[in-house]
């Protein structure tokens, strides 16, 4: 790895997110972004996670703890749709019981964006959209996956990573890390722009 940024932040203390970027076997660290993710009535799913990714980023890239311009920072997000309806992290089992039923049967998509920034300003924003289709979920099925699971802290109630992937029946997406949360390849392919490359 070139030290043009000698010190890669992840702004977020997701361990998914962390398990995810630990994948590329680059040195980094995490820090809790002090953003607040609320939604703006009428926001489109990209829009929101993209804004919402670039908060997380600045909020930690214009810390004067962070500001530095050995520092590139991480941030990222992810919308879960369903039918035209937002997903959000359902917090219990009643709201994850819901959420499922919706699922049941249907195409969701997963739209999951990250941010790079540096100084205080934004570097890079993008997406990416992975699709799951579900099958059809009996209501027995959902609660012994919640039992089992406990998604109550991921967006749409699945651990796709996990045993979310037995209420799966097919998949469209190029890079599966989108599904989990961040879009590694694309994600990896930026780093290697700013010469952050385990391989190189």
């Amino acid at each position: 790895m070139s030290n043009a940024h000698s010190s890669l932040i992840l702004a977020s203390t997701s361990q998914y997110r962390r398990e995810i970027l630990a994948k590329l076997a680059v040195p980094f660290i995490q820090v809790s972004p002090d953003f607040d993710e609320i939604p703006l009535k009428g926001e489109a799913p990209v829009a929101m996670a993209e804004r919402f990714a670039a908060g997380k980023a600045m909020a930690v890239a214009s810390d004067p703890l962070y500001i530095a311009p050995k520092n590139l920072v991480i941030g990222s997000d992810q919308v879960v749709v369903v039918n035209n309806q937002v997903l959000g992290k359902p917090g219990n089992r009643q709201r994850a019981r819901a959420q499922l039923l919706l699922c049941s049967d249907q195409w969701v998509t997963y739209t999951s964006a990250f941010c790079l920034a540096c100084a205080g300003a934004i570097l890079v924003l993008e997406h990416e959209d992975y699709a799951v289709k579900f099958r059809p979920l009996s209501g027995g099925e959902i609660d012994r996956y919640l039992e089992l699971e406990q998604p109550f802290d991921c967006a749409g109630s699945v651990k796709a990573e996990g045993l979310g992937i037995a209420l799966m029946e097919a998949t469209r997406g190029r890079d599966i890390n989108t599904l989990y949360g961040l879009p590694l390849m694309r994600l990896a392919q930026r780093l290697r722009e700013y010469q952050i490359d385990s391989l190189n």
